[in-house]
């Protein structure tokens, strides 16, 4: 019997069809991205009368748009690539976010930013969604070739899209209004990127030098600025800016320098902030726990747990009194620890010259505490200074101590990584921002207790009072050999001097402070108690 005939070995002989084979075969010039082949394919493919779909269009234009920067392919791929595009139109495949993305880097490479915003600006007719690389090409064409009012005109574009630029797109930005000499521009793209990347890359560093040391730059700034204003705006804003514009004339001097562990520049000894949300930010933010919370827990224990905090508003640090008592206590016969959650208490009072912090836990801890004889008198102490919180049965008293926090501006002692389905809820920029301001870690090292205070300053782009920049660099992992720019202009200082002081200090703070007990008179404290206890 012949072997060839069974019908295992047609099945083995059988060849791909038509649409099988192209596909492979296309895929196969993707991967070893040849584009001479994909051509002839594509040609081949044509004169066969092939019957194309979405994903095929898609593999050649992706293929024609990574050759262009190959100086030898870049006028094929663009010719090429555009004679796909109109194949696809002529036979009414609807594009995707990856065709236009595709088509409009080839426009860009053929020198037309026009063509790759207008593919971008006609998206929602395919009921597409851009995103920011689908803006990339026509954006960064703009910047490059300094038409700056028609980059503006894209970067509204993407807005209005709820698109959001990243380092790369604002450095461009920054450094074509530099050339430019867009000063109020470089100013906003200075501050998007302070709130975008807490530290640049070298080529964004760059630009900034760039800027500061061009003409344009010593020529833009204000000598009569408002004080109070100033003040008022930092405070605000959380501290570590202001955003009310350039201050003082006259050259900058832009160095490189580092900053010491305290967070004074080794350069021009500005102290660094440890910059906070901002008042607006931290009550939305409360606003949107206390709702997140109404609708988890039964609403009248929230309301009425709120109601008694107006009344409990004078402290600087919350305890989340059940994360601590159960610190390590994860071997047999274990319980609640109640004498780390006093050493904790007593450490806050001696930092804060005496104010009491809050406690929370569950109400069902407070009955277990007051049912054992030896733990009795602390709690009830605690209990008569009102400074227990202990949250109702059936209530998660994570939300209790968190938004006590964020809506008394408070220091947050606890371990609790936040990372769990309540926290998932919060996690957001605000969020991670907030916690690196606000959370005090600690530690039990034989019954000694530790804190890991939360940063002396902050590494991100800051902006002083009298006008001076500091700009950290990203690409050091140690934080004490970390690069910063530090920009400074005796302009800034004489500015500084003829500011208009319509207030004091403390009318300032009464207007506009919503700042809680600086970290560093905390971190000074502990400083100066472990100095202290240092054996002689």
């Amino acid at each position: 019997m012949d072997s060839t005939s069974s019908p295992k070995a047609r099945k083995k002989s059988k060849k791909p069809s038509p649409e099988v084979k192209f596909h492979l075969d296309l895929t196969n010039c993707s991967r070893k991205k040849d584009l001479l082949s994909a051509i002839t394919l594509y040609d081949s493919a044509v004169s066969e009368k092939f019957k194309f779909n979405q994903q095929h269009f898609n593999t050649l234009l992706y293929l024609c748009s990574t050759e262009i920067s190959d100086p030898l392919l870049k006028e094929s791929a663009v010719s090429f690539g555009f004679r796909v595009y109109n194949h696809l139109q002529s036979v009414g495949v609807i594009p995707n976010e990856a065709t236009i993305t595709a088509v409009a880097r080839l426009a860009a490479a053929k020198g037309d930013g026009d063509c790759a915003f207008e593919l971008v600006k006609n998206i929602d007719k395919y009921k597409v969604t851009p995103r920011l690389r689908t803006y990339d090409p026509a954006l960064l064409y703009f910047c490059e070739n300094l038409e700056v009012e028609k980059a503006y005109e894209v970067e509204q574009h993407m807005d209005s899209a709820e698109v959001v630029l990243e380092e790369p797109q604002i450095s461009a930005l920054l450094k074509a209004s530099s050339e430019r000499g867009k000063g109020d521009r470089v100013y906003e793209y200075l501050h998007k990127l302070r709130r975008s990347v807490k530290c640049v890359s070298e080529s964004t560093a760059k630009a900034i030098e760039d800027w500061f040391c061009s003409e344009n730059a010593s020529d833009i700034g204000e000598l009569s600025l408002d004080v109070g204003l100033i003040r008022e705006a930092v405070l605000s804003n959380g501290g570590g800016w202001h955003g009310k514009g350039w201050i003082g004339k006259g050259n900058w001097r832009v160095k490189r320098t580092n900053v010491d562990s305290s967070g004074k520049c080794c350069c021009c000894a500005e102290q660094l902030a440890s910059v906070d949300i901002s008042c607006a930010e931290a009550e939305s933010f409360a606003q949107s726990l206390a709702a997140l919370a109404i609708e988890r827990e039964t609403q009248t224990n929230f309301r009425s747990f709120q109601e008694w905090l107006e009344l409990h508003n004078d402290c600087d640090a919350i305890i989340d009194g059940a994360n601590i008592g159960l610190y390590q206590q994860n071997f047999a016969d274990s319980g609640f620890n109640l004498p780390q959650v006093e050493a904790v208490v007593n450490e806050l009072c001696k930092m804060s010259g005496g104010k009491w912090p809050l406690i929370f836990w569950h109400n069902k801890r407070t009955r277990a505490l007051l049912d054992n004889s030896s733990q009795r008198r602390l709690v009830e102490e605690w209990i008569n200074n009102d400074v227990l919180y202990t949250t109702p049965v059936g209530s998660n008293d994570d939300w209790y101590w968190l938004y006590a926090a964020v809506k008394l501006k408070c220091l947050l002692v606890t371990n609790d990584e936040m990372r769990d389905h309540i926290f998932e809820l919060l996690k957001n920029d605000l969020f991670l921002r907030w916690k690196e301001k606000h959370q005090i870690r600690y530690t039990f090292v034989k019954g000694q207790l530790g804190f890991e205070m939360p940063p002396l300053y902050s590494v991100v782009i800051q902006e002083s009072e009298t006008g001076s920049w500091h700009v950290p660099i990203a690409g050091n992992d140690s934080e004490s050999e970390r690069t910063w720019l530090c920009v400074t202009r005796p302009g800034a200082s004489a500015a500084s001097s003829k500011l208009v002081n319509v207030g004091t200090s403390e009318n300032v703070e009464a207007r506009g402070s919503c700042a809680p007990m600086s970290v560093s008179s905390y971190n000074d404290a502990a400083i100066a108690r472990k100095r202290k206890e240092r054996p002689s």
